[in-house]
């Protein structure tokens, strides 16, 4: 943004606009904009395909440009930038960060998430750029930089997570062995320590020394972070620890000094609370940095499997080269006990190759020449050649990557209170921290002090250190107890780790919205063909009426399909090959929805379908109705034949279900879910083919246009609804119900249509994908329960509320300790999710 005049308070900025062809386009476009409230003016340029627009941003801002823009027809195209965001500790920070970013002209979302240190940015380009926008967030004390991928990002991510536990380590070693004298210092006139610590060590000016180093080496941190939010209006973590030590050490240090300055004298040196507090805040730093990397472990698993070299063929030679330097098109040579390094396809060689990282499956495939082999996955016995077809960030682990980053990066919608809370929560702490220093300054001490009471783990006596001494005591245990650090780590780790957990099975969660959402389910549609069944019929019954052949009728069948790519049509043309007749070309050919296909040979017309196409072209069925139902009630689906208007015969196909469906619909009906199953084929086919499996809802003879129809109703009864179908054919079912399951390829996964994508051809995995989502979504409400509950028992515990009762009181050192372990603790309880494993692999494992 460019200052277009400081005086008037206008602002400049320069918007992409595409879609525009001509002096009309511009004239409407700036007529549009001039006419918002706001815009001082607006020039737009037809070559540039730009809008340079002069506004005052306390009116209108970039995004109601942007919409005006939309609304008059013409596109404001978005841009996106993933960045790494390092030295994040809280929640609070995370609000930071957010804010400052949403702040900037022309950005439209912000995402941070704290345990993956990501933040993911949408912006216009032209009104702010990447730069600008690392910039502000370097501004706030952390350090961004846009994230990169493969090996590169496994190894930046690795240094950076070591450099931290080095760092805080470093700390560690200061602070503790300070910190410890300085508690022996203070204790030394108690119990057996007057044997063995020397006096010198609890003198006031030794402990300030110890003290001092503590507090401006290790705690510097903290108040770096502090002034450096501060300076941009806003609050993190740091402040509420930079605060509670500050305090301490200042008043100490003043009492030390000038015991006559009325702060609590001689017995108000605080030096043990400000070294404590540092030791323990660091100690929670240290171990944060251990066990937060470890939610990220599956995509570092996942880069791990990539290979670093390739063996090429080029100009005839063979060279070894960096697999990432491979291109589509060039021969790879891959050798026995070698992992591959790009998809292909093979050309030459027989092998075995173990595909388990992708499939799950252990048995090694067999790999002929036309096979498709995936990188990352091993060669296990001969050698062979393929030809690279997908290389870089278009191979499958690739986009199983890209997708496993972009769901750990997302937020759930049960983070919203969370983050609500999260964003007021310093502000709030530290003002509720002025209001018991003045409560017991002015009232509580007076009303409620007992001489022979102490804090917990503290050597002071509360009658020496007066009455500003009790009051900012419990002030700065108010200020360090509290912790939004599991507020804001609650629900980004459990994301992390649940679709780790996911990829790990193979089952994919595009967002941590699909993850939240699956959990929630309680009614799963499933498409027929190829979800329950192989998708890999057969021919099994050719029925001539009067004055027809089979072998005639299977052929004109397979003529007529042949230009079709349905799966029914495919095993038709199968059948008349497998029975040597000759499959000629046909002309005319159209494909019905929903009812067959049509078309001319030799000037004859044939018809191939169901009952409805039959009934729209007025052709009599006679007795191959009876026949057709006997078919169908064995759960083949059959198919009428009509030449030139006349009933010719029935063809019936079948396809097999899928080995493990039965078992996966049983699960899922004792999982408390209703399952129905949907299908373009007539009821009864459908019904033998649900009674299988033992699903007792049939959808059938839906169009495949109206299946999204049949989701809507379900919807409409109050159900949340999966959808399961293959991710093409089934996309606007898939779009429309509350979750979208597809069965994916195992290869092309980025252009799979659904919330969740099944790399593996297995059904079970819908299981797996429901009990991942409802484990998840446990431990996030375990963590939250946590959290807030720490939080609100925790605080009015130190503010003093036990005190007239107890006549105890929390320490600011014990405090610290307890505000350390409440996010370990958060941590640590996620990481449990790496145990999980969903019922039926833990059955056939």
């Amino acid at each position: 943004m460019v200052p277009a005049s400081e005086k008037s308070g206008l602002a400049q900025v320069n918007l992409p606009i595409m879609g525009m062809s001509c002096a009309s386009c511009v004239a409407k476009v700036e007529k549009a904009l001039k006419n918002m409230a706001g815009v001082a003016d607006a020039r737009v340029n037809l070559v540039a395909g730009k809008a340079t627009v002069e506004y005052f941003p306390e009116q209108v801002g970039v995004p109601q440009m942007a919409k005006t823009i939309q609304e008059i027809g013409y596109e404001v195209p978005e841009e996106e930038v993933l960045l790494t965001v390092r030295g994040m500790s809280c929640a609070a920070c995370v609000a930071k960060v957010e804010k400052a970013v949403k702040a900037l002209p022309g950005v439209t979302s912000v995402v941070v998430n704290l345990p993956a240190e990501s933040a993911r940015i949408r912006f216009y380009p032209g009104t702010v750029d990447k730069a600008r926008i690392k910039k502000e967030i370097n501004a706030l004390g952390y350090e961004a930089t846009e994230k990169l991928t493969g090996q590169e990002a496994l190894d930046q991510e690795k240094e950076a997570r070591e450099k931290e536990i080095r760092y805080q380590r470093r700390n560690m070693w200061i602070a503790w062995p300070l910190a410890t004298l300085v508690m022996i210092g203070m204790f030394r006139d108690m119990w057996i320590f007057p044997y063995f610590v020397p006096e010198w060590l609890g003198n006031v000016y030794v402990l300030w020394a110890l003290t001092t180093p503590v507090t401006f080496i290790p705690g510097w941190q903290f108040f770096v972070h502090s002034w450096n939010g501060l300076k941009r209006g806003t609050t993190d973590m740091n402040l509420l620890y930079a605060t509670g030590i500050g305090a301490a050490y200042i008043i100490a240090t003043i009492n030390t000094l000038w015991p006559e300055a009325g702060f609590g004298g001689r017995g108000a040196t605080f030096f043990e609370s400000a070294a404590l507090l540092t030791a323990f805040i660091v100690l929670g730093r240290y171990l944060e940095a251990i066990t937060r990397g470890r939610t990220s472990e599956a995509i570092r698993k996942l880069m791990s499997l990539q290979a670093r070299t390739a063996r090429v063929i080029r100009d005839g030679q063979e060279m070894e080269i960096a697999a990432d330097e491979v291109e589509v098109g060039d021969i790879v040579v891959v050798r026995p006990g070698e992992s591959i390094p790009v998809d292909g396809e093979v050309i030459e060689g027989y092998s075995a190759v173990d595909e388990s990282m992708l499939t799950g499956e252990s048995i090694p495939v067999e790999k002929r020449p036309g096979a498709q082999v995936v990188g990352a996955t091993i060669n296990k016995t001969g050698s062979f050649k393929f030809r690279a077809t997908r290389v870089g960030s278009e191979t499958a682990l690739a986009q199983i990557i890209k997708m496993v980053e972009e769901a750990q990066a997302s937020k759930a919608p049960i983070q919203k209170l969370a983050d609500f809370v999260a964003g007021h929560f310093i502000a709030g702490v530290h003002i509720l921290a002025l209001v018991v220093f003045l409560f017991w300054f002015f009232i509580g001490y007076d009303a409620f002090f007992r001489p022979d009471s102490r804090f917990i783990l503290s050597p002071y006596s509360l009658a020496e250190v007066g009455v500003f001494g009790f009051a900012l005591l419990l002030s700065v245990t108010t200020l360090v107890i509290s912790c939004p650090c599991a507020l804001g780590l609650a629900t980004p780790s459990a994301v992390m780790a649940g679709t780790g957990k996911g990829a790990e099975n193979g089952i994919l969660f595009k967002g941590a919205d699909a993850v939240e959402a699956s959990s929630k389910l309680n009614a799963i549609v499933f498409d027929k063909t190829g979800t329950l069944t192989r998708g890999e019929p057969s021919v099994t019954d050719v029925i001539a009426a009067p004055g027809f052949e089979q072998r005639e009728i299977l052929r004109l069948a397979a003529m007529a399909e042949k230009p079709s790519e349905h799966p029914l049509g495919e095993a038709i043309v199968r059948g008349a090959r497998e029975e040597g007749l000759a499959i000629e070309e046909v002309q005319d050919f159209a494909a019905i929805p929903g009812q067959g296909v049509r078309a001319t040979y030799q000037g004859r017309e044939i018809l191939l379908g169901n009952r409805r196409l039959m009934q729209q072209r007025n052709i009599a069925i006679g007795d191959l109705a009876g026949q057709m139902e006997q078919l169908e009630e064995e759960g083949k689906t059959a198919m009428l034949m009509a030449v030139d208007g006349r009933a010719a015969g029935i063809i019936a196909v079948a396809d097999t279900l899928k080995e493990h469906a039965k078992v996966a619909i049983e699960r899922l009906h004792r999982m408390g879910i209703q399952v129905a199953m949907i299908t373009g084929d007539n009821r009864r086919t459908a019904a033998a083919i649900a009674r299988q499996v033992g699903i007792k809802t049939v959808l059938a003879e839906v169009l495949p246009q109206d299946k999204a129809e049949e989701v809507k109703k379900l919807q409409d009864r109050g159900l949340k609804v999966a959808m399961v179908g293959d991710g093409i054919n089934d996309a606007p079912a898939l779009a429309q119900a509350d979750v979208g399951i597809a069965i994916g390829s195992g290869t092309d996964v980025a252009k799979e249509t659904g919330d969740i994508i099944l790399i593996k051809d297995d059904i079970r995995d819908v299981v797996g994908a429901i009990e991942i989502g409802r484990a998840t979504m446990r431990k996030i409400k375990e963590n939250l329960v946590w959290a807030f509950l720490y939080n609100t028992l925790g605080i009015p515990i130190a503010a003093g509320i036990l005190y007239p009762i107890t006549g105890l009181i929390v320490s600011p050192e014990l405090a610290a300790f307890f505000m350390a372990l409440s996010s370990v603790s958060v941590t640590m309880n996620t990481l449990t999710l790496k145990r999980f494993q969903p019922s039926l692999r833990q059955e056939r494992d």
